[in-house]
Order: C-alpha cells, then structure tokens, then sequence
C-alpha cells in the first residue's frame, strides 16, 4: 500500500506478438529512475480464442508476459498517472484495449481519473501503419476522463535520429514491428520509452507534490 506521499504509476498494456510488452519494459524501467514513484505493471485480458493465438504464434511469443497479472478497470483509480500500451490495429488501439476502457464508464460517471496523468506508447507494422494515430486517437478516451496527457518532448533526441529507421513521436514512444513481425525494438525506440516512463513519472510527481 502506497504512503500519502508516493506516487502510483500504473503501466497497462497488451501484447500480441511482445513488442508492447518489451516496450513496456523500457517504460517501466524509465519509470523506477524517479525516487517516490512505485510503478506497476499489467496486461488488459486477451479476447482472441486460444487455438486461434497458437495457430498464428503469438501463444508463444506471450509466454515471456504469461505472469503479469491481468488489470482491473477499478484499478485505475488507485493510480496518479497511467500509462497505456497498444498495438495499432488499422490506425486505431487493439479490440483488446478498447474493450477494457469501454468498461470504464462507472470511473468516467464518478470522475475517478480527472487531474491524473495519462500516457499512451504503440507499435505499428511499418513507418506510415497509424503508430501516430493510434496513440492520438487513445488521447480522446484519455480527456474524456479529465485525464492530463503527456507525451515525449524534443528533448528526448531520440525523437530527431535521420540515421535510421525508427519510430518515436512526440505524442509517444512507437516501435516498428515489420510486416512479418519479426524486427525487435531498437535501442533508439527503448531509450524513447525509457524516458517517458521517466518523464511521466517526473510529472506525477510534481502534481502530486502541489496538491500538498
């Protein structure tokens, strides 16, 4: 259980194939650089029918995350900032995510999430497959609920690397997957989520502190 003055950062996520969730790790890892912060870290429920993610191998590829526990929609009002993970899915956040904020609708009645920090990193197939899209398409959920977003500012330079293909945005850490899904995260895009975990973190802080 958290004391008055420690911050609560919750990272939610999902992951078909564990690029999300290697991303999420960064993010994590950005995070717990800010002392007073407690972060932890969840994966939304999966819909997609067994059989159905060991015919396409992701069953495999999720094995690494099999153990992070599952998030609960009332969790979210435990926490100061949040910070969310999707896959882009034709532009847009993954079924999985969109189906576990649409039963936010008990927080959004209450105003559970006003005044907290929200933060949002992707992943797409290509340069130009929605990474951006998708991340600002979430931040509309996100200020619904009176949520304070954050991105990544121009001080991550990751964000200005011309050397080589990556992704990053200022509206959030983004990784490129590969049509066949088989690129890793670069080190660029980690040290992206890196500091917006820190950067999340840094802010949530401040509020929390100020409300003091």
């Amino acid at each position: 259980m958290n004391d008055s003055n420690q911050v609560n950062l919750q990272i939610v996520f999902y992951s078909m194939y564990g690029h999300i969730y290697k991303m999420a790790k960064a993010v994590m890892e950005g995070a717990k650089q800010v002392s007073g912060v407690e972060v932890s870290i969840f994966k939304v429920p999966e819909l997609v029918p067994e059989e159905v993610l060991i015919k396409s191998g992701a069953k495999a590829l999720q094995e690494p995350f099999k153990d992070i526990p599952i998030a609960k929609v009332s969790q979210l009002a435990d926490a100061d900032a949040i910070i969310f993970g999707s896959p882009t899915r034709f532009g847009n956040m993954c079924a999985q995510m969109r189906n576990f904020l649409d039963q936010t609708g008990d927080l959004w009645a209450k105003g559970a999430l006003i005044g907290k920090v929200g933060s949002v990193f992707s992943s797409s197939a290509t340069q130009h497959g929605g990474q951006e899209t998708t991340i600002t398409s979430f931040h509309s959920t996100l200020l619904h609920h009176g949520m304070l977003i954050a991105g990544v500012p121009y001080s991550a330079t990751g964000l200005t690397n011309m050397k080589e293909i990556t992704g990053g945005t200022p509206y959030g850490a983004t990784t490129l997957a590969g049509v066949d899904g088989k690129r890793e995260p670069s080190a660029n895009e980690l040290e992206i989520a890196r500091f917006q975990g820190k950067h999340v973190a840094e802010i949530a802080k401040l509020i929390k502190a100020g409300k003091k």
